[in-house]
This record gives structure tokens, C-alpha cells and sequence, in this order.
């Protein structure tokens, strides 16, 4: 099922790019877009968890360098019935973690330096916890695909303005003139929008699913619980300078009251999911 859902999301994306091609460069640009959007579905599928990893600034870690956080994702990973992802930081003094991969074989945990240093440990395995069952329920591959797509399309929304600034298209096919125009304006627009979208669409539900699954590989709620509390309440005081595209990725929003996209916001209320956790039956 997740396969499909990220064939699908995939396919949505090209038929996207096909479209905006044909409005802005006629038959050529069509198919312009096409190769471009195959090329991006391949990079996506097999590099996306390099690309999310890289657009955060995460480094990998070694066993020697943190040895407590290793030894909690292996035990937590051996419930889970999962390889043992990497393990990654992130320089960052605001608390929070992400997961990323195209499925447990090939799978990483990224954690930011406050995360270790504001959270205690119960906490911390549980904010784990929480990653690992991002990689046990197979959510990864579609969020770090969404991650890489929703980045180049900002990218090539962002060169189609800058084209639009310094003069349009005269392709002869019935790109140029009023419709290229109006091609590259809807580009530019909808982009980021198809964009946000795809995060919205992916994000609010799995993260349900993954706090429940999270829960019981840690043994307990508390831990989660009191831990998304405190990574709210840090998320809204310590910047983090982090590329939207990859915002849905991380167990809180990391753009909590810095930016416009906050309002459109990729997780559900913390306080929702606080109390689905003290809630859960053991």
C-alpha cells in the first residue's frame, strides 16, 4: 500500500509537470517536463533519503561518538523487528528528530543536537521510538519522497520566475506569447501550493499511527507524551533554519512561529496527540 501511494503521489507530480510543460512551452516543453519529471521520480525513489538528509544539514554519527542513543535505537529498533537504521545528527539547538529511507533496509534516524541536551532519557527513547515506527509502519518512503518533490518544484517554480522576469519563451508550437505567459504564472503559483498539499495530504495521519506504534515499542506513553510537550514549547523559542519541503518529516513542526507556512501547519494539535497517548490502554 505505501508503494502505491508514493507510485501514485509520483504520478500526480508528473501529470503536473506535463501539464505546466504544455502551457509553457507547447508540445516541446511537454516533454521537456516529462524527462524532467522521470528524472526526478528515479532521484526521489532511490536518493530521496540522502537529499532530505543533506537539505537538513544532518552528519552521520558512529557508535563511539554517542553510544546511549545507539544503544536505545538498536533495543527499539529489535522490538520494532527492523534492521538498525543510521544514526544522524543534526546541529541544531532547537529538539527534534526526523526518520528517512525508502524502506527499514535502507533507513536512517536523525536526531538535532537539543534534542540531547533539553530531553531526558525516557524521553528521548520515546521520541525514538516514535521515528522507528515511521520506518516499521513504512511511512518513510512517501515523506521522503515528498520531501525531494516538494523541494524541486520549489526549485523550478523559483527558475521560471526568475525567467519570467527576464523575458519569456517564443517557442513557435504554441508555448509563447499570452499562454507561456500564463503557463509560467501558474507554475509559479501553484507549485509551492501542490507542494504544501503533498505534505498535508501525507502527514497529520501517519502521525497518529506512529505515536501509537511508538508507544508500545517504548513500553510506555509517558515518555512521548512529555516529550512532544517540551519539543512544542522549544519549537516556538529556538529557531531552526530548515528547508520547508522537509517540515513534515520532523515529529514537530520546526517552523512553529517563524514563517508564513506555520499556518499550514503538516502535524496534528500536540495537544491531540498528548492526550491519544494518556489515553492508550496498556
Amino acid at each position: 500500500m505505501t508503494k502505491l501511494r508514493a507510485w501514485l503521489l509520483m504520478g500526480v507530480l508528473t501529470m503536473l509537470l506535463v501539464f505546466i510543460g504544455q502551457l509553457v512551452g507547447g508540445r516541446s516543453g511537454a516533454m521537456l517536463f516529462f524527462i524532467i519529471a522521470l528524472g526526478m521520480n528515479f532521484v526521489s525513489y532511490f536518493f530521496s533519503d540522502k537529499i532530505a538528509l543533506a537539505m537538513t544539514g544532518a552528519q552521520e554519527l558512529h557508535e563511539h561518538e554517542s553510544p546511549e542513543l545507539f544503544a536505545m535505537v538498536r533495543r527499539l529498533s529489535q522490538r520494532a523487528g527492523i534492521p538498525m537504521p543510521r544514526v544522524y545528527r543534526i546541529p541544531s539547538p532547537q529538539p527534534n528528530a526526523f526518520a528517512t529511507g525508502r524502506n527499514p533496509a535502507h533507513s536512517a534516524v536523525a536526531v538535532t543536537d537539543g534534542l540531547m541536551h533539553i530531553l531526558n532519557r525516557s524521553e528521548v527513547e520515546g521520541v525514538l521510538a516514535h521515528e522507528i515506527a515511521h520506518i516499521k509502519n513504512r511511512d518513510v518512503l512517501v515523506g521522503t519522497i515528498a520531501a525531494s518533490l516538494a523541494g524541486a518544484i520549489t526549485m523550478i517554480a523559483n527558475a521560471l520566475q526568475w525567467g519570467l522576469i527576464f523575458g519569456g519563451s517564443d517557442d513557435e508550437e504554441g508555448g509563447g506569447g499570452i499562454l507561456g505567459l500564463v503557463g509560467t504564472l501558474l507554475m509559479i503559483i501553484l507549485a509551492p501550493i501542490a507542494a504544501m498539499l503533498i505534505q498535508l495530504a501525507i502527514s497529520r495521519a501517519r502521525e497518529y499511527g506512529a505515536d501509537e506504534t511508538g508507544a508500545r515499542l517504548a513500553g510506555t506513553p509517558e515518555g512521548l507524551a512529555n516529550a512532544l510537550l517540551k519539543l512544542e514549547q522549544a519549537a516556538h523559542q529556538v529557531p531552526m533554519p530548515v528547508n520547508p519541503a522537509t517540515s513534515h518529516l520532523f515529529i514537530v513542526n520546526p517552523l512553529s512561529g517563524q514563517s508564513l507556512a506555520a499556518l499550514f501547519s503538516t502535524h496534528p494539535p500536540i495537544q491531540e496527540r498528548v492526550a491519544r497517548l494518556k489515553a492508550m490502554r496498556y
